[in-house]
């Protein structure tokens, strides 16, 4: 991008917001847009108490109070400079014909590593900063067609890296948690999650890895679904490690969440695993969102994540531990004390709704299975694929980023391990073991849910609260990585409440593939028994 083409970019963006801030001054009241679902917004439209303009409007105001300013989020690295028009055109549309789509007018978030044909994609890091890709990923291709409008993309943790925070070459500082502005997001999807969780937009777009949507959904009090490996396409998404990638939906509701997996799913030419999904996607996602259902469904509480109290841990604040996040993580199963609080008061709650809950059961051999999976390099030959369709990027090969120097300096030792190894990972000489664990890990889990019958497994997301930013020391606690991203099974998280009274936590529910539908009643009904998900402190109303 020329410096002519970036300042006009930037006074494009100023431009905006100096529109944005005349017309909420020109506004008799501030419209309170905290917690507006899509539905709500939608019975809006139609009443006319509100436009898209007026929406998009009063969301770049909060962007601008609070992204940058007050508690200083830091979720944004790019604002849309044409959200604005794109609401008007939209406003006019909905005046001659009706909504466009189930997402008509809705403002949205969209993670840095989805490609978006009009504004930079960066995957966090400076190597790609200002770059514009030919087209747009497959889901934001289907969530603009429904009538969705981008705001913004979010930070991650560069290259989607780390499940642990969410910092990034391109934009300075972490992004911060709007529960505790000294805690993290936890990653790599934690702009999104905490731009969400802000009221910054309504619903946005994560991926997945190892934890990166349900992790950042459990930190912030939200929900996010990673769905079978093959519901949705990850064609136009910078990959991490394509065997366990996914992108899929934050919001704060269950509902929000299942109309965003009505748009993006289907099946892509671009993304052969998207074959797999034919004949598992229901018509409507939503239809599965009954309360009544949730009655008699049985979810096994796999304790054998979360097993052991953590005698050292008794105070507000979690212990330093001295606990490196391994490379390769196993299933945690110690778990502070207040997490395990709301775990139980969570199953209590459940089979008050009418769940029959079975506690609990036990995966054999979890430890085994787990440590028999290979370490099979993948970035490299996953990313420079992506690379070699964007021959407009400053940068044809890992290696030469790696040598540009244009990244966080926590990745240097990744990015130096991972160019050693070009090998498409079929033809790496531990591949058949790899499938071989695949396949015995998702027998001896399908195994288990057979056995009792059961419609979930259930344990927390995280055994801990959201550590401090900096602290590596603490007991990281993410349970994500255990079980789902190796099977390519689904696993939502939902918010259960909050420790110490102020830090979120989240439940995770894990069905069979393409188990979707039966997971969406649980969550549903559980979040209907429960109505854990509260507004953060940080970001109030705009007066």
């Amino acid at each position: 991008m020329t410096m002519k083409t970036t300042s006009n970019h930037l006074k494009g963006i100023c431009s905006m917001l100096l529109v944005a801030m005349l017309c909420l001054a020109a506004c008799e009241k501030v419209l309170d847009l905290e917690e507006l679902t899509i539905d709500q917004i939608h019975s809006m439209m139609e009443s006319g108490e509100i436009t898209a303009e007026q929406l998009v409007t009063g969301y770049l105001a909060r962007i601008q109070a609070y992204d940058k300013n007050g508690p200083y989020i830091n979720s944004i690295i790019t604002v849309n400079p044409n959200a604005l028009d794109r609401a008007r055109e939209l406003d006019i549309q909905y005046q001659k014909s009706g909504f466009s789509g189930p997402l008509h007018g809705i403002p949205m978030v969209v993670k840095d590593n989805y490609d978006t044909f009009d504004l930079p994609t960066t995957n966090g890091t400076l190597a790609f900063k200002g770059f514009m890709p030919p087209n747009d990923a497959f889901q934001i291709k289907k969530i603009r067609e429904a009538g969705a409008i981008i705001l913004g993309k979010t930070n991650l943790a560069e290259f989607a890296s780390s499940g642990a925070f969410t910092v990034s070459s391109v934009l300075p500082g972490y992004t911060r948690n709007p529960y505790d502005l000294r805690r993290v997001t936890a990653g790599s999807s934690g702009g999104t999650a905490a731009a969400i969780a802000a009221n910054f937009a309504v619903l946005g777009l994560g991926t997945d890895t190892g934890s990166s949507i349900r992790g950042p959904s459990s930190h912030q009090s939200l929900v996010g679904f990673r769905t079978t490996m093959g519901l949705s396409s990850r064609d136009g998404i910078a990959p991490l490690n394509l065997s366990r990638d996914i992108g899929g939906p934050m919001a704060r509701t269950v509902t929000d969440a299942a109309i965003l997996l009505n748009v993006i799913s289907g099946p892509d030419p671009a993304d052969s695993i998207t074959a797999l999904a034919t004949g598992h996607i229901p018509d409507n996602y939503t239809h599965f969102l009954n309360e009544n259902d949730f009655q008699g469904k049985r979810i096994g509480v796999l304790r054998q994540l979360f097993q052991e109290p953590d005698p050292q841990l008794t105070g507000p604040e979690p212990a330093a531990i001295n606990s490196e996040e391994p490379t390769n993580p196993q299933p945690p199963t110690k778990v502070h004390p207040e997490v395990l609080r709301l775990m139980n008061r969570a199953l209590d709650d459940m089979t008050a709704a009418g769940a029959q809950i079975i506690d609990s059961v036990t995966i054999p051999h979890l430890d085994s299975l787990q440590a028999a999976f290979p370490s099979i390099p993948r970035l490299r030959y996953d990313f420079e694929n992506y690379l070699s369709s964007r021959p407009e990027l400053p940068h044809q090969s890992l290696r030469e980023i790696l040598e540009s120097g244009d990244y966080h300096p926590y990745l240097r030792y990744n990015l130096t391990q991972q160019v050693q190894d070009s090998l498409n990972p079929s033809t790496h000489k531990d591949y058949p073991a790899y499938l071989q664990a695949q396949t015995d890990l998702q027998t001896a889990v399908l195994d288990l849910m057979d056995s009792y019958d059961l419609d979930a497994l259930a344990y927390p997301t995280y055994n801990y609260p959201p550590r401090l930013t900096g602290d590596l020391n603490t007991i990281y606690g993410a349970n994500s990585s255990s079980i789902s991203p190796p099977t390519g099974f689904p696993a939502f998280n939902v918010p259960m409440g909050f420790s110490f009274g102020s830090l979120p936590a989240g439940l995770q529910l894990l069905g069979r593939p393409f188990g979707e539908p039966t997971l969406l009643t649980i969550a549903y009904g559980y979040e209907q028994a429960t109505k854990h998900r509260r507004r953060p402190p940080t970001t109030p109303a705009l007066k």
